[in-house]
């Protein structure tokens, strides 16, 4: 899917008109701020980071609001614990349930814990371990339904049917777009001269409560959107004015990969959001690394593609930034592939398929002409049995990192003055 930006409202004057138009949808500051106090005791206030290579690439200063710092290492608690605060004695008697494959799940079990509510959650069979294991230890019953997360949500809409449980939904309700408001209220007081706030967007929730705060009380700065290519429901939407459901195909950034936007927070976004962009899986393993190495933070994918969408361009001039991070909850297993695609994406990794004479030494020969380029082998497959490979020749896929897009030159170019043809099936 291509790029795709929709501009709205990007003068003080047209951000205040749309404010005014859009007070029926989006909460009051009023309800905000009341999220706030009740957060208070639930919920940490999270650190805001600057990042002086980010703000290099820009050209103008960053700054990282660090959400996968939050309680269950996601915003999602935010708005969880809000809606959980604002049920009735009978309410809460009969317990809540919810869907989730990870952290709207880890939400709404630690949520729900803190205020002595009995919570169920369905979640998809093949659920990463530690997501699992964290919702379990947070004291939610866990019922392992579907092989994914829409069929689980199923399961617990008939659940909350057959029990009287409260279905606590993860993004399409006013209270927990209060409760996600709160990291807006929080970026206002600590860059209170912010231009931009990036924020990425799933269903909708994060955002429509940053701009619903925002807003109200700062309509001169700008509200940038970011979802993943893969899984871009808000862009067509926008276009046609109404909900359009997506189909998605697989994406890294799988907490944010949502087909259908929320109702509520689609008038929201379409009212207050200034834009909304996409980002290329690649560019988000990108954007992930340099946050690992330059910035010292573990993030999700999901929580990465704000700074996948600085680093890559997306959003021209966007003055003092603040981008939210808005989760870290990655199992390792996803982190050692997101490293590694984002080493191929940033040039400095690739594997070469590579065919030898089936003699004595022409591995040595390889290894020494890729030391000669200052190149360091990470793994070598070697067999006699690959395609095009004539009787007397063996081929090999050698992996090496590189130090970006002139090294991985120098290094082909070295090999074929040695006689090889080298050919990049991994770059």
């Amino acid at each position: 899917m291509p790029e795709t930006e929709s501009t709205l409202a990007t003068t003080p004057e047209a951000a205040a008109e749309v404010t005014a138009v859009d007070a029926s949808a989006a909460p009051s500051i009023e309800t905000i701020r009341d999220a706030a106090r009740v957060l208070r005791s639930l919920a940490a206030r999270t650190p805001m980071e600057h990042s002086r290579y980010i703000a290099s690439v820009v050209g103008s200063p960053v700054h990282l609001k660090c959400e996968n710092l939050q309680r269950t290492g996601s915003y999602k608690i935010r708005g969880a614990s809000y809606r959980l605060s604002r049920l009735t004695p009978e309410e809460r008697a009969r317990g809540v349930v919810a869907a989730s494959a990870g952290n709207h799940a880890q939400g709404v079990a630690f949520a729900a814990r803190q205020l002595g509510i009995a919570a169920t959650i369905f979640m998809p069979m093949g659920v990463a371990l530690p997501k699992l294991e964290a919702t379990r230890d947070y004291g939610a019953n866990v019922e392992l339904v579907g092989n994914v997360v829409d069929e689980s949500l199923a399961a617990a809409k008939r659940y909350a049917e057959e029990t009287g449980a409260v279905f606590i939904p993860p993004f399409d309700h006013p209270d927990v777009i209060a409760g996600q408001g709160t990291v807006g209220l929080e970026i206002l007081e600590d860059v209170p001269d912010v231009d931009t706030i990036v924020v990425p967007i799933g269903g909708g929730g994060l955002i429509s409560g940053i701009a619903a705060a925002v807003k109200q009380l700062a309509p001169h700065v700008r509200i940038v959107g970011v979802q993943a290519e893969n899984a871009a429901a808000y862009p067509p939407s926008l276009a046609a004015g109404e909900v359009r459901t997506v189909r998605t195909t697989p994406t890294i950034a799988d907490g944010i990969a949502v087909g259908t936007p929320g109702r509520i927070t689609f008038d929201i976004v379409r009212d207050l959001v200034d834009a909304v962009v996409t980002v290329s899986d690649d560019e988000t393993a990108s954007a992930l690394l340099v946050l690992l190495e330059r910035a010292k933070l573990v993030v999700e994918p999901a929580g990465a593609v704000g700074v996948a969408a600085l680093l890559s361009g997306k959003i021209p001039d966007p003055g003092r930034t603040v981008a939210v991070l808005s989760g870290g909850n990655i199992d390792p297993l996803m982190m050692e592939r997101v490293i590694s695609r984002g080493l191929v994406a940033s040039d400095r990794y690739m594997t070469l398929r590579i065919g030898l004479p089936d003699r004595p030494g022409q591995l040595a020969v390889i290894s020494g002409l890729i030391s000669e380029a200052n190149a360091n082998v990470v793994e070598v497959l070697h067999t006699r049995h690959g395609t095009g490979t004539q009787i007397s020749e063996v081929q090999i896929d050698i992996s090496v990192e590189t130090r970006g897009k002139p090294h991985q030159a120098a290094l082909l170019s070295r090999l074929e003055e040695a006689g090889y043809q080298p050919k990049v099936i991994e770059a």
